[in-house]
């Protein structure tokens, strides 16, 4: 039953993204599901950490993949592991093999500092790349 909701949420997530037309500037997509502007972007007229993730992922639903990549990395990559808890989830909820032991064992520390890490480049490489 949780693998069916886990991969229902998930899913619910692309399709969101489905619906969305990606903004052209690398972020603001967000905005088209009601949310305000980034308060930080107005403030400070930089990217957020979290910049251009929707973006990102609207392109990623829309099958562009580069753009997705190119718009925000760590989106990107969370894109795919959304894509991939969709699966992973509908094959717990239809085989009954709990897969959480299997990806608890996969969250090392080093792993976690690699996540780490790699938002912060995702965030640097947005501000290296922020109005061009």
């Amino acid at each position: 039953m949780l693998g069916a909701v886990v991969s229902l949420g998930a899913l619910s997530v692309l399709l969101t993204a489905v619906m969305l037309k990606p903004s052209g500037e690398g972020h603001g997509t967000h905005t088209q599901l009601g949310m305000p502007d980034c308060a930080w972007t107005a403030s400070l007229d930089m990217p957020c950490p979290t910049c251009g993730m929707t973006t990102s992922f609207a392109y990623a639903a829309g099958g562009d993949l580069l753009a997705s990549l190119a718009t925000q990395p760590l989106g990107f990559l969370l894109v795919i592991g959304t894509a991939a808890t969709v699966w992973g989830g509908a094959h717990t909820a239809l085989s009954g093999v709990r897969l959480g032991p299997v990806l608890g064992s996969l969250t090392t520390k080093w792993v976690m500092w690699a996540l780490g890490i790699g938002a912060v480049g995702a965030w640097v490489y947005k501000i290296i790349t922020w109005g061009s």
